[in-house]
Protein backbone atom coordinates (compact mmCIF):
# COMPACT_ATOMS: atom_id res chain seq x y z
CA UNK A 1 0.00 0.00 0.00
CA UNK A 2 2.83 2.32 0.64
CA UNK A 3 4.65 2.19 -2.41
CA UNK A 4 0.88 2.42 -4.03
CA UNK A 5 0.76 5.54 -2.05
CA UNK A 6 4.37 6.55 -3.12
CA UNK A 7 3.66 6.22 -7.36
CA UNK A 8 0.24 7.63 -6.97
CA UNK A 9 2.16 10.70 -5.46
CA UNK A 10 4.55 10.89 -7.81
CA UNK A 11 2.37 10.58 -10.95
CA UNK A 12 0.63 13.56 -9.34
CA UNK A 13 3.67 15.67 -8.78
CA UNK A 14 5.04 14.91 -12.65
CA UNK A 15 1.24 15.34 -14.21
CA UNK A 16 0.96 18.94 -12.30
CA UNK A 17 5.08 19.95 -13.54
CA UNK A 18 4.09 19.09 -16.77
CA UNK A 19 1.00 21.17 -16.85
CA UNK A 20 2.75 24.06 -15.37
CA UNK A 21 5.44 23.80 -17.90
CA UNK A 22 2.68 23.65 -20.42
CA UNK A 23 0.70 26.97 -19.15
CA UNK A 24 4.17 28.37 -19.43
CA UNK A 25 4.84 27.56 -22.79
CA UNK A 26 1.25 29.28 -24.19
CA UNK A 27 1.93 32.27 -22.21
CA UNK A 28 -0.07 31.81 -19.33
CA UNK A 29 1.60 33.40 -16.32
CA UNK A 30 4.80 34.48 -17.22
CA UNK A 31 6.64 33.09 -14.60
CA UNK A 32 6.74 28.97 -14.30
CA UNK A 33 6.75 29.38 -10.57
CA UNK A 34 3.03 30.49 -10.02
CA UNK A 35 2.34 28.48 -12.92
CA UNK A 36 3.79 25.17 -10.89
CA UNK A 37 2.51 26.36 -7.30
CA UNK A 38 -0.99 26.89 -8.73
CA UNK A 39 -0.81 23.58 -10.48
CA UNK A 40 -0.01 21.47 -7.89
CA UNK A 41 -2.38 23.10 -4.98
CA UNK A 42 -4.69 22.80 -7.79
CA UNK A 43 -3.56 18.92 -8.42
CA UNK A 44 -3.35 17.71 -4.88
CA UNK A 45 -6.73 19.05 -3.68
CA UNK A 46 -8.39 16.97 -6.17
CA UNK A 47 -6.09 14.19 -6.05
CA UNK A 48 -6.30 14.36 -1.76
CA UNK A 49 -10.02 15.20 -1.43
CA UNK A 50 -11.66 13.05 -4.15
CA UNK A 51 -9.41 10.10 -3.38
CA UNK A 52 -10.35 10.28 0.15
CA UNK A 53 -14.37 10.76 -0.75
CA UNK A 54 -13.47 6.89 -2.82
CA UNK A 55 -11.94 4.98 -0.09
CA UNK A 56 -14.39 6.26 2.54
CA UNK A 57 -17.63 5.86 0.42
CA UNK A 58 -18.72 2.33 -0.85
CA UNK A 59 -21.48 2.73 -2.37
CA UNK A 60 -21.09 3.95 -5.96
CA UNK A 61 -24.27 6.15 -6.59
CA UNK A 62 -23.66 7.74 -2.95
CA UNK A 63 -20.19 8.61 -3.98
CA UNK A 64 -21.09 9.82 -7.38
CA UNK A 65 -23.30 12.55 -5.90
CA UNK A 66 -20.28 13.43 -3.06
CA UNK A 67 -17.65 13.97 -6.19
CA UNK A 68 -20.06 16.07 -8.32
CA UNK A 69 -19.68 18.62 -5.05
CA UNK A 70 -15.95 17.78 -3.72
CA UNK A 71 -14.40 18.33 -7.52
CA UNK A 72 -15.21 21.28 -8.87
CA UNK A 73 -15.24 21.87 -4.53
CA UNK A 74 -11.46 21.02 -4.39
CA UNK A 75 -10.21 22.98 -7.33
CA UNK A 76 -11.98 26.14 -5.80
CA UNK A 77 -10.15 24.89 -2.95
CA UNK A 78 -6.79 24.70 -4.69
CA UNK A 79 -7.44 27.93 -6.62
CA UNK A 80 -8.14 29.67 -3.12
CA UNK A 81 -4.35 28.25 -1.21
CA UNK A 82 -2.26 28.93 -4.75
CA UNK A 83 -3.49 32.11 -4.34
CA UNK A 84 -2.86 33.12 -0.97
CA UNK A 85 0.65 31.07 -1.45
CA UNK A 86 1.48 33.19 -4.13
CA UNK A 87 -0.71 36.80 -3.44
CA UNK A 88 -0.75 37.46 -7.10
CA UNK A 89 -4.56 35.92 -7.44
CA UNK A 90 -8.22 37.71 -6.12
CA UNK A 91 -11.27 36.08 -7.04
CA UNK A 92 -12.10 39.25 -8.43
CA UNK A 93 -9.44 38.62 -11.11
CA UNK A 94 -11.06 37.18 -14.37
CA UNK A 95 -7.79 35.14 -13.62
CA UNK A 96 -8.86 33.23 -11.37
CA UNK A 97 -11.87 31.76 -12.63
CA UNK A 98 -9.73 30.81 -16.02
CA UNK A 99 -7.73 28.74 -13.42
CA UNK A 100 -10.69 27.67 -12.42
CA UNK A 101 -11.85 26.36 -15.57
CA UNK A 102 -7.92 24.96 -16.25
CA UNK A 103 -8.17 22.98 -13.31
CA UNK A 104 -11.29 21.23 -14.40
CA UNK A 105 -10.30 20.43 -17.89
CA UNK A 106 -6.98 18.59 -16.62
CA UNK A 107 -8.41 17.39 -13.22
CA UNK A 108 -11.11 15.95 -15.26
CA UNK A 109 -8.38 14.22 -17.98
CA UNK A 110 -6.64 13.27 -14.46
CA UNK A 111 -9.78 11.82 -13.40
CA UNK A 112 -10.85 9.66 -16.14
CA UNK A 113 -7.07 8.26 -16.71
CA UNK A 114 -7.51 7.39 -12.63
CA UNK A 115 -10.66 5.72 -13.54
CA UNK A 116 -9.51 3.73 -16.70
CA UNK A 117 -6.44 2.60 -15.06
CA UNK A 118 -8.33 1.75 -12.16
CA UNK A 119 -10.96 -0.39 -14.53
CA UNK A 120 -8.06 -2.14 -16.14
CA UNK A 121 -6.22 -3.00 -13.21
CA UNK A 122 -9.94 -4.73 -11.52
CA UNK A 123 -10.08 -6.53 -15.12
CA UNK A 124 -6.88 -7.70 -14.84
CA UNK A 125 -7.25 -9.02 -11.23
CA UNK A 126 -10.25 -10.60 -12.26
CA UNK A 127 -8.87 -12.32 -15.15
CA UNK A 128 -6.27 -13.51 -12.81
CA UNK A 129 -8.44 -14.76 -10.24
CA UNK A 130 -10.95 -16.60 -12.79
CA UNK A 131 -7.48 -18.34 -14.42
CA UNK A 132 -6.12 -19.08 -10.70
CA UNK A 133 -9.60 -20.63 -10.14
CA UNK A 134 -9.43 -22.87 -13.41
CA UNK A 135 -5.94 -24.04 -12.87
CA UNK A 136 -7.40 -25.39 -9.12
CA UNK A 137 -10.37 -26.51 -10.99
CA UNK A 138 -8.08 -28.36 -13.55
CA UNK A 139 -5.96 -29.76 -10.75
CA UNK A 140 -9.01 -30.84 -8.53
CA UNK A 141 -9.85 -32.56 -11.32
CA UNK A 142 -6.67 -34.41 -12.63
CA UNK A 143 -6.48 -35.43 -8.76
CA UNK A 144 -9.27 -36.66 -8.67
CA UNK A 145 -9.19 -38.60 -11.83
CA UNK A 146 -5.40 -40.27 -10.66
CA UNK A 147 -6.87 -41.15 -7.38
CA UNK A 148 -9.90 -43.05 -9.47
CA UNK A 149 -7.32 -44.68 -12.01
CA UNK A 150 -5.49 -45.80 -8.75
CA UNK A 151 -8.61 -46.67 -6.96
CA UNK A 152 -8.70 -48.96 -9.72
CA UNK A 153 -5.67 -51.00 -9.05
CA UNK A 154 -5.52 -51.57 -5.52
CA UNK A 155 -8.91 -53.93 -5.39
CA UNK A 156 -7.85 -56.24 -8.10
CA UNK A 157 -5.03 -57.05 -5.55
CA UNK A 158 -6.14 -56.69 -2.95
CA UNK A 159 -9.85 -59.48 -3.89
CA UNK A 160 -7.38 -61.81 -5.64
CA UNK A 161 -4.90 -61.96 -2.28
CA UNK A 162 -7.84 -62.24 0.32
CA UNK A 163 -8.88 -65.09 -1.84
CA UNK A 164 -5.60 -66.79 -1.54
CA UNK A 165 -6.07 -66.25 2.14
CA UNK A 166 -9.46 -67.63 1.99
CA UNK A 167 -8.48 -70.85 0.16
CA UNK A 168 -5.18 -71.40 2.45
CA UNK A 169 -6.72 -71.27 5.77
CA UNK A 170 -8.09 -74.64 5.19
CA UNK A 171 -5.66 -76.50 3.77
CA UNK A 172 -2.57 -74.84 5.52
CA UNK A 173 -3.39 -72.34 8.13
CA UNK A 174 0.38 -71.22 8.63
CA UNK A 175 1.04 -70.19 4.93
CA UNK A 176 -2.67 -68.41 5.37
CA UNK A 177 -1.09 -66.28 8.43
CA UNK A 178 2.08 -65.47 6.69
CA UNK A 179 -0.05 -64.23 3.34
CA UNK A 180 -1.92 -61.99 5.92
CA UNK A 181 1.28 -60.65 7.96
CA UNK A 182 2.43 -59.63 4.31
CA UNK A 183 -0.38 -58.66 3.33
CA UNK A 184 -0.74 -56.16 6.58
CA UNK A 185 3.46 -55.10 5.92
CA UNK A 186 1.95 -54.12 2.42
CA UNK A 187 -0.82 -52.17 3.24
CA UNK A 188 0.67 -49.75 6.13
CA UNK A 189 3.76 -49.20 3.26
CA UNK A 190 0.89 -48.57 0.87
CA UNK A 191 -1.34 -45.83 3.50
CA UNK A 192 1.73 -44.02 4.12
CA UNK A 193 2.19 -43.54 0.33
CA UNK A 194 -1.02 -42.45 0.02
CA UNK A 195 -0.64 -39.47 2.68
CA UNK A 196 2.17 -38.48 2.12
CA UNK A 197 2.89 -35.48 -0.47
CA UNK A 198 6.94 -36.51 -1.88
CA UNK A 199 7.51 -40.14 -2.64
CA UNK A 200 10.46 -41.72 -4.05
CA UNK A 201 11.04 -44.78 -6.34
CA UNK A 202 12.98 -46.33 -3.68
CA UNK A 203 10.02 -46.00 -1.24
CA UNK A 204 7.74 -47.93 -4.56
CA UNK A 205 10.84 -50.45 -4.56
CA UNK A 206 9.71 -51.05 -0.69
CA UNK A 207 6.09 -51.68 -1.33
CA UNK A 208 7.07 -53.81 -4.54
CA UNK A 209 9.41 -55.78 -2.42
CA UNK A 210 6.42 -56.48 -0.33
CA UNK A 211 3.88 -57.19 -2.90
CA UNK A 212 6.03 -59.46 -4.41
CA UNK A 213 7.03 -61.65 -1.20
CA UNK A 214 3.11 -62.11 -0.92
CA UNK A 215 3.28 -63.44 -4.66
CA UNK A 216 6.17 -65.46 -3.66
CA UNK A 217 4.49 -67.69 -0.93
CA UNK A 218 1.77 -68.43 -3.73
CA UNK A 219 4.04 -69.23 -6.37
CA UNK A 220 6.95 -70.50 -4.04
CA UNK A 221 10.41 -71.19 -6.28
CA UNK A 222 8.33 -70.16 -9.57
CA UNK A 223 9.04 -66.81 -8.88
CA UNK A 224 12.37 -65.06 -8.49
CA UNK A 225 13.41 -61.49 -8.73
CA UNK A 226 16.10 -58.81 -8.56
CA UNK A 227 16.35 -55.63 -8.39
CA UNK A 228 19.17 -53.20 -10.82
CA UNK A 229 18.66 -49.71 -9.85
CA UNK A 230 20.90 -46.89 -9.26
CA UNK A 231 21.13 -44.47 -6.73
CA UNK A 232 20.19 -41.32 -8.06
CA UNK A 233 17.26 -43.18 -9.48
CA UNK A 234 16.05 -44.45 -5.80
CA UNK A 235 16.01 -40.62 -4.94
CA UNK A 236 13.76 -39.77 -8.18
CA UNK A 237 10.01 -38.11 -7.11
CA UNK A 238 7.94 -41.01 -8.09
CA UNK A 239 3.85 -41.39 -8.52
CA UNK A 240 2.34 -43.87 -5.93
CA UNK A 241 1.09 -47.38 -7.52
CA UNK A 242 2.60 -46.70 -10.43
CA UNK A 243 5.09 -49.92 -10.93
CA UNK A 244 3.22 -52.32 -9.11
CA UNK A 245 0.72 -53.05 -12.33
CA UNK A 246 3.73 -53.48 -14.40
CA UNK A 247 5.32 -56.48 -12.57
CA UNK A 248 1.56 -57.83 -12.05
CA UNK A 249 1.21 -57.53 -15.77
CA UNK A 250 4.50 -59.34 -16.04
CA UNK A 251 4.14 -62.44 -13.44
CA UNK A 252 0.11 -62.83 -15.00
CA UNK A 253 0.87 -62.80 -18.45
CA UNK A 254 4.49 -63.48 -18.66
CA UNK A 255 5.64 -65.86 -15.51
CA UNK A 256 2.49 -68.04 -14.46
CA UNK A 257 1.46 -69.40 -17.65
CA UNK A 258 5.25 -70.78 -18.16
CA UNK A 259 5.84 -74.26 -16.91
CA UNK A 260 8.27 -73.97 -14.18
CA UNK A 261 7.71 -70.33 -14.02
CA UNK A 262 10.54 -67.58 -13.89
CA UNK A 263 12.13 -64.46 -12.99
CA UNK A 264 11.58 -60.73 -13.10
CA UNK A 265 14.62 -57.90 -13.21
CA UNK A 266 13.23 -54.49 -12.08
CA UNK A 267 16.22 -51.85 -13.50
CA UNK A 268 15.84 -47.79 -13.27
CA UNK A 269 18.53 -45.30 -14.10
CA UNK A 270 18.36 -41.79 -14.61
CA UNK A 271 19.50 -38.89 -16.36
CA UNK A 272 19.46 -35.09 -15.57
CA UNK A 273 15.96 -35.20 -17.35
CA UNK A 274 14.53 -38.63 -17.65
CA UNK A 275 13.80 -41.59 -15.29
CA UNK A 276 13.58 -44.95 -17.12
CA UNK A 277 12.02 -47.66 -14.99
CA UNK A 278 12.13 -50.91 -17.14
CA UNK A 279 10.58 -54.33 -15.78
CA UNK A 280 12.09 -57.50 -17.60
CA UNK A 281 10.47 -60.75 -17.40
CA UNK A 282 11.62 -64.48 -19.29
CA UNK A 283 7.87 -65.67 -19.54
CA UNK A 284 5.97 -66.59 -21.97
CA UNK A 285 5.67 -63.03 -23.79
CA UNK A 286 2.53 -62.02 -26.03
CA UNK A 287 1.49 -62.50 -28.88
CA UNK A 288 2.00 -59.50 -31.69
CA UNK A 289 -1.21 -58.12 -31.89
CA UNK A 290 -0.87 -57.76 -28.08
CA UNK A 291 -2.54 -54.97 -26.33
CA UNK A 292 -2.69 -52.85 -23.33
CA UNK A 293 -4.56 -54.89 -20.13
CA UNK A 294 -6.85 -52.88 -17.74
CA UNK A 295 -3.43 -52.55 -15.47
CA UNK A 296 -1.36 -51.35 -18.32
CA UNK A 297 -4.09 -48.71 -19.73
CA UNK A 298 -4.47 -47.01 -15.77
CA UNK A 299 -0.92 -46.79 -16.26
CA UNK A 300 -0.58 -45.22 -19.27
CA UNK A 301 -3.50 -43.07 -18.53
CA UNK A 302 -1.71 -41.71 -15.48
CA UNK A 303 1.10 -41.02 -17.41
CA UNK A 304 -0.40 -38.86 -19.78
CA UNK A 305 -2.38 -37.27 -16.97
CA UNK A 306 0.34 -36.44 -14.48
CA UNK A 307 3.14 -36.05 -17.55
CA UNK A 308 1.53 -35.49 -21.01
CA UNK A 309 3.97 -36.21 -24.02
CA UNK A 310 6.66 -36.74 -21.84
CA UNK A 311 5.44 -39.83 -20.26
CA UNK A 312 5.70 -42.56 -21.95
CA UNK A 313 4.72 -46.71 -21.68
CA UNK A 314 6.79 -48.86 -24.09
CA UNK A 315 6.39 -53.13 -24.45
CA UNK A 316 8.51 -54.86 -26.08
CA UNK A 317 9.72 -58.67 -26.87
CA UNK A 318 12.76 -59.64 -25.73
CA UNK A 319 14.79 -61.70 -28.25
CA UNK A 320 15.04 -64.49 -25.62
CA UNK A 321 12.24 -64.72 -23.67
CA UNK A 322 9.83 -63.00 -22.82
CA UNK A 323 8.45 -59.15 -22.77
CA UNK A 324 10.57 -55.59 -20.87
CA UNK A 325 7.77 -52.66 -20.16
CA UNK A 326 9.34 -49.54 -20.40
CA UNK A 327 8.54 -46.79 -18.15
CA UNK A 328 10.09 -43.37 -19.39
CA UNK A 329 9.14 -39.78 -16.97
CA UNK A 330 10.84 -36.27 -16.56
CA UNK A 331 12.57 -36.40 -13.25
CA UNK A 332 10.87 -34.60 -10.13
CA UNK A 333 8.09 -33.56 -12.61
CA UNK A 334 5.67 -35.36 -10.00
Amino acid sequence: MKKNLFISTLSSILFNTAIAGLLTLVGFEHSFWVNFIFSQCIGFSIYAINATVIMRIGDKRRRLWVLAITFPGSILFGVTLAAWITGTLEWSDPRAWISVVIGLFFGGIGGITYFLSMRIETLDAEVKLRRMNEIESEKRQLEAHLKLLQAQIEPHFLFNTLANVSSLIETDAALARRLLERLIDWLRIALARARSDKATLDDELDMLENYLQILKIRFGDRLNWRFEVSEKARLAIFPPMLLQPLVENAVRHGIEPKLGGGSLRITANSDAEILTVCVHDDGVGFSSDAQFGAGLENVHARLTALYGKNGNLVLESNADAGMTVTLEMPVCAF
